[in-house]
This record gives structure tokens, sequence and C-alpha cells, in this order.
């Protein structure tokens, strides 16, 4: 499927919905499952490298990871691309193009420490990789939500990131960890263009659905749950350290 089949399921109110992989048996088990796109999330790709979110991971075995993934399935894989590793526009867009991803995200923090990237030098690396890679479907994500308790209170920012974002060549605006989908609905009729939606806990993809949203992201949903599961697991053979306390408990 091509960079322009992706665009086309960004529908509002029809939303593609994305359980985030984070290595080529994942992906699989993605595409098996019936969904027609993969997408990554940057803390599952990193931690299972061994590595921290956050740009903790070496770019170069970011993008190694993503293109184990593409190997294996046919369907069109996106990418969380964290704020571009730092690297210039145009050697970012390549790179990406050698993975053989269609997609990607880019967010407007500076983990290096500056936090939030002042909005028209982000608008300008946005459009610098539009320019870059013309087909590439261009997810900009907006992090203003992010730690904020009173989440309304910085809409307004929110939406002027977004619609600049749009502006410099995004497909579609990912106003990350919105808690509500009243507020995820104003930022809808606000901007204008897609929006991705994060699928937090107390919020239903049918809600999401309502609120106009036209793409939904798991995000590190998915490493999270199969991490929990994992550790239980452990905890439950026989020779582990929790298992041996259980069992001199009842002796």
């Amino acid at each position: 499927m091509t960079a322009a089949a992706l665009r086309s399921l960004h529908v509002p109110g029809r939303p593609l919905v994305l359980p985030n992989a984070w290595d080529a048996g994942t992906a699989r088990l993605v595409v098996e499952a019936g969904f027609p796109v993969v997408a990554t999330s940057s803390a599952a790709v990193a931690e299972s490298l061994g590595y921290p979110d956050h740009q903790g991971a070496p770019s170069a075995e970011m993008f190694a990871a993503v293109a184990r993934i593409t190997r294996v399935v046919d369907v069109p894989v996106t990418v969380d691309a964290e704020s571009g590793y730092g690297l210039p526009a145009a050697e970012f867009a390549a790179r990406l193009a050698e993975t053989g991803v269609v997609g990607c995200n880019l967010e407007d923090t500076d983990h290096a420490g500056e936090g939030l990237v002042p909005v028209e030098r982000q608008a300008g690396y946005l459009a610098a990789v539009r320019a870059a890679a013309p087909d590439l479907v261009l997810n900009a994500r907006v992090d203003v939500f992010v730690g904020v308790e009173d989440q309304e209170s910085v809409l307004d920012e929110a939406v002027e990131r977004a619609r600049a974002y749009v502006a410099a060549g995004a497909d579609c605006v990912y106003p990350i960890l919105v808690r509500s989908a009243e507020l995820l609905r104003s930022f809808v009729d606000a901007v204008g263009a897609p929006v991705n939606a994060t699928l937090l806990p107390g919020l239903t993809v049918a809600e999401l659905a309502s609120a106009g949203v036209a793409r939904i992201s798991l995000g590190p949903g998915l490493w999270r749950f199969t991490q929990a599961a994992l550790r239980e697991r452990l905890a439950d053979l026989p020779g582990s350290p929790a298992h041996q306390r259980v069992g001199d408990a009842m002796s």
C-alpha cells in the first residue's frame, strides 16, 4: 500500500486504529489481526533495544529496527521518529526512506533540555521534511498537553501549533495525551485537519470517533501490557524469588 492509500485511511469520525508494535514479530501479529497499517512506538522500540525513550537510543538502531519491520510485512508502516534525532531535515528524510516506511510522527519537544520547541522553528523543520519527502504521511505531534493538569488552559496554544504544522505540510496533527473526548472535539473543530488521539484509560474508540478524530494510537500501551503479563508469569514460575516467598509463607 502506498503513502496515498495510508493518507486516505485518515477519516474523521471513522478513525484508523493503530496498535503500536516494536519489532518484526509484533508487527506480524498486528497484520495477522487484520489491521491495515503497522505503527511503531518510540518508547517500546527503544526500551526493547535496551535504551530509554526520548531519543535515548542511537538513531541507527531505531532506523534498523524499523527496517526489520518493513521487511516482514506487506502493509504500510509509519514510524514514531520522536523529534528527528537531531538530524537535518533532508538527512532525516533520506534515512527514513531507506527503511521503507511511508509515514512518521515528529514531535515538538526537544528532550535534550529545551522542552517545547518554538512553533516557528518546528513548523520550519516540518516544512523542510515535507520538501525532502513529498509523499511521506507526516503526523505532527503537539506536546503542549503533556503533564498539564488543566488541559483546557492550553487549548489555544495547541490549536495555534497545530494550524502552523498543517500549513507547513503536516497531513495529521497529534495532540498527545489529551484526557477528555470533549476537549478533543474542541481541538478537532478548531484545527480543521485530521487529528490523531491517544487511546488512554477511561476513553473508548467510540468516544474518540464521536469526537471526530481520524486516527487513534495506543502508543506504548501494548508494550506495557506485555511487560506486565511477562512479569506476572515470571513471578509465578517455580524457582523465582517471588514464588519461593509464597511457598515459604504457606509452609
